[in-house]
């Protein structure tokens, strides 16, 4: 056999051979070091487990025991519960699955269990385990029948049908020494010892192998900084080459326009508004192109920082154009932006594919004459028939809705253009610097004043009389509601309540109350007609899917009804929130849900996006909010956060050091640090052949 190396093929390592290979693959584990890195995702330690004799009602506690008997009772109601007794040297206690009578299938008489979760008393002590682990089988031996007994930290690996977590412990443990064998330490020593981290052969021999719980976190930490170091090496290496070729412009500040629209607003500004503000100038003036991400929560006055941008570009006989995703949302930004520099004596353009033939040659002719300053537009503004005079900024809105390519298209219309991207989607530090390292960020948070207040309640479905009856009074006082729901029809698979079925039952509640409906599967050009409705007042209730999470601005909107919020992520959540406030009056935000669960009870006492994003962060998988990154980014899958965020910033700041010392990794020091960056993100070598 060849030598083993960490692309050996798994098939080809002692004991597992094609079978396993096959259902090692359902794991993503393909090679030697596919197994090295299939890391536990819990740790079973000894200092956890109660004695059985010891477990206290009332308390919580998680115990190991041989299964000495097991059975489904069902109750009068109908439910069906599973009880296995549970014995180790000290006593017995009996644990019940209330509703899981399936595990009489897989839980046998004489199996070894861990398992943990609270104690009741109910004709004698209970235990109503919320996980268990079976840890051996009636014919294993005692040493592995209780692991636990020696103070050992079990570790429990990730595992499927046919490969249990016990099997994918044991080859690791039978290939670990060879496998870290093959794994050095590749960060320079100095590095190294200078942000106090383990050797990287440790750190993954303690979190397979941990002697206690602690040191098995401690590898896990030194192991998620390594994946994030070859992420920010990516991301670094990306911000020096772009800067490297965006030589640009270099504005000068003359604040006139800008002090006018100062003078002219009817708001102060906001302290945040003023620092992205002057990060923005900054930017604009400097030899270098800008490449910045104005990142705001729902009405944090984005449009208007943009705008201040627009005219420094103005100023300087340049052109500014905003490119948005939808044809609505282009038309509210030009109402916006024509409302705000009309005291300045500027009438922006509007480029969109609803507008006539005539009427679009007649936008395209300005622009291409430099008659034209100010352009809003949605794609149309990337067509090959429109071309600008002198673009000097192009401001993209809700730029993670548009393909590179139409971005890449929109800034390619100048020599070298200023570019300023907008979200509206709140994003916690730690996410920011995973997803948009290789961008400037400027962050708003502060509303600024005149924005009506959001009153969020939870309400059971019993209440949904009561509810619209509510919405009904909202309209006849002149106001306007919207009522979400996560699904379009109902099916018999589902009983959730259905956007088609709600238009109905709510068009037939109201002689006086006009109802639309929008979704996914109407035409772009229907959605839009009943969303221009809704917006002019000619709808006074908006029966929706989360089609209107972005896109639509409707000052008069005080209602929003969200059933079924359990369905929804926490952002989403916020984004659809977000559709009502916008106007001066006070506004309601009511969630329709069976159960008050403790995230929908989070999420309704407070209106902060970022602490959101936060909340949903901590609930979902890092990488699972990264999104698909044109970049080939990974998933993040060793990282947690918002736990690890102080190693996103040692991260950072080892990246930063190591390009800054050999910005093509091109040094034997880290030739390695390359290499394994690289494996990760096969699509950044291009960076590397820049020198």
């Amino acid at each position: 056999m060849a030598a083993l190396r960490l692309d050996t093929s798994v098939k080809f390592l002692k004991g597992i051979g094609e079978h396993r290979a096959e259902l090692l693959a359902r794991l993503g584990i393909d090679t030697a070091h596919d197994l090295l890195w299939h890391l536990p995702h819990r740790y079973i330690d000894a200092s956890s487990v109660t004695p059985i004799a010891n477990l206290a009602v009332g308390a919580e506690g998680a115990v190991v025991g041989r299964v000495q008997a097991k059975g489904v009772l069902p109750t009068r109601k109908g439910l069906r519960i599973f009880h296995a007794v549970l014995r180790d040297e000290t006593g017995a206690i009996e644990c019940v699955w209330p509703g899981q009578a399936f595990l009489d299938r897989s839980i046998e008489i004489g199996q070894v269990l861990l398992a943990a979760g609270p104690c009741r008393f109910y004709h004698g002590r209970q235990l109503v385990p919320r996980e268990f682990v079976i840890l051996a089988e009636p014919e294993d031996d005692e040493e592995t029948v209780n692991p636990l007994a020696q103070g050992r930290v079990l570790p429990v690996y990730p595992a499927t049908q046919g490969m249990s977590h016990k099997l994918i412990r044991a080859l690791i443990g039978k290939h670990l020494d060879n496998l870290i064998g093959l794994s050095p330490e590749i960060l320079p020593d100095d590095l190294r010892r200078q942000f106090d981290l383990p050797p990287l052969p440790e750190a993954l021999r303690t979190v397979h192998k941990p002697e206690t719980a602690a040191a098995a976190e401690q590898g896990r930490r030194r192991l998620a900084l390594d994946e994030l170091l070859d992420l920010q090496l990516m991301l670094g290496r990306a911000r020096q080459v772009a800067k490297r070729g965006r030589k640009g412009v270099a504005f000068e500040n003359k604040r006139e326009l800008t002090t006018k629209l100062k003078d002219s607003l009817p708001w102060p500004l906001t302290a945040d508004q003023r620092q992205a503000i002057r990060e923005i100038a900054a930017d604009m003036t400097s030899p270098e192109r800008m490449h910045r991400l104005l990142m705001g929560d729902v009405g944090t006055g984005k449009t208007v920082v943009a705008l201040f941008a627009m005219l420094l570009a103005v100023e300087n006989d340049f052109q500014a154009a905003l490119m948005a995703p939808t044809e609505l949302l282009a038309e509210q930004h030009h109402a916006t932006l024509s409302r705000l520099v009309a005291p300045l004596g500027i009438m922006p353009g509007l480029l969109v594919g609803r507008l006539t033939a005539g009427e679009k040659g007649a936008v395209r002719k300005q622009l291409a004459t430099s008659a034209m300053r100010v352009v809003v537009g949605t794609h149309a503004l990337v067509q090959e028939t429109v071309t600008f005079k002198r673009l000097g900024l192009a401001v993209i809105d809700e730029q993670h809705r548009f393909g590179v390519e139409h971005r890449a298209a929109l800034i390619g219309k100048g020599e070298a253009p200023d570019v300023l991207l907008l979200s509206a989607t709140p994003i916690p530090r730690s996410l920011a610097l995973t997803r948009y390292g290789d961008l400037d960020i400027s962050v708003l948070k502060a509303r600024p004043p005149g924005r009506g207040t959001i009153r969020t309640v939870l309400r059971s479905p019993d209440q949904r009389d009561k509810i619209f009856d509510f919405i009904a009074a909202q309209c006849r006082a002149g106001r306007q509601a919207y009522v979400v729901l996560p699904v379009i029809e109902e099916t018999e698979k589902t009983d959730l309540l259905a956007a088609r079925t709600m238009a109905d039952t709510l068009t037939a509640r109201w002689d006086d109350v006009k109802v639309g409906l929008v979704h996914g599967k109407l035409k772009a050009t229907e959605r839009d007609l009943v969303m221009r409705a809704f917006r002019a007042g000619e709808i006074q209730v908006l029966v929706a899917t989360t089609v209107i999470e972005v896109g639509i601005d409707v000052a008069n909107a005080t209602v929003m009804v969200i059933e079924h919020p359990e369905r929804f992520g926490l952002a989403q959540l916020h984004q659809l929130r977000g559709r009502v406030g916008r106007g001066g009056s006070e506004s309601h935000c009511v969630l329709v849900s069976e159960k008050a669960v403790p995230r929908l009870k989070a999420f309704a006492a407070t209106d902060d996006g970022f602490r959101i994003a936060e909340l949903d962060l901590a609930e979902r998988r890092h990488g699972d909010l990264l999104g698909e990154r044109q970049s080939g980014a990974e998933d993040i899958k060793v990282a947690r956060f918002p736990d690890d965020t102080d190693l996103l910033g040692k991260a950072r700041e080892i990246a930063k050091a190591v390009l800054d010392q050999d910005p093509t990794l091109e040094h034997p020091d880290h030739r390695a640090l390359k290499e394994r960056a690289l494996a990760r993100y096969p699509k950044a070598e291009a960076l590397f052949r820049i020198g």
